[in-house]
């Protein structure tokens, strides 16, 4: 059987297919992030079951093609600008997860330059 057929499933961001990251390897993502002088800022999705693209198109008022659910998310405070200090950014996404548990959360990183998102991962699923 050279040909399968695709099964829909939940799309997250990127590295969703990755096991949860500990905490050492997400302070490596932002260090990265950090350091190519991106501005590192937390978003979450307090529903577990909304975090994922809905790309059903049938969804919301408008139903046309390129409407997608679910793409935007609360800003956990505002973007860390000028932090450079990933330990700031895990303190953060303890609180985060201290008041929303349940949450989808994930890191984001902004370009000044470009002032828009470049990068960004889950970090609690």
């Amino acid at each position: 059987a050279a040909m399968q057929v695709w099964k829909p499933k939940k799309q997250y961001e990127n590295l969703s297919f990755l096991p949860e990251l500990t905490d050492d390897e997400i302070m490596k993502q932002i260090d990265y992030m950090t350091s190519n002088g991106m501005t590192p800022c937390l978003e979450f999705e307090p529903d577990s079951n909304l975090g994922y693209v809905d790309r059903s198109f049938t969804s919301g008022a408008s139903g046309t093609p390129g409407y997608y659910d679910n793409r935007y998310w609360l800003m956990w405070k505002l973007p860390m600008y000028g932090c450079t200090d990933s330990s700031e950014v895990i303190k953060e996404i303890a609180a985060c997860k201290a008041e929303y548990p349940n949450a989808m959360i994930k890191c984001i990183g902004f370009d000044a330059t470009r002032q828009m998102q470049v990068a960004g991962f889950l970090v609690q699923k």
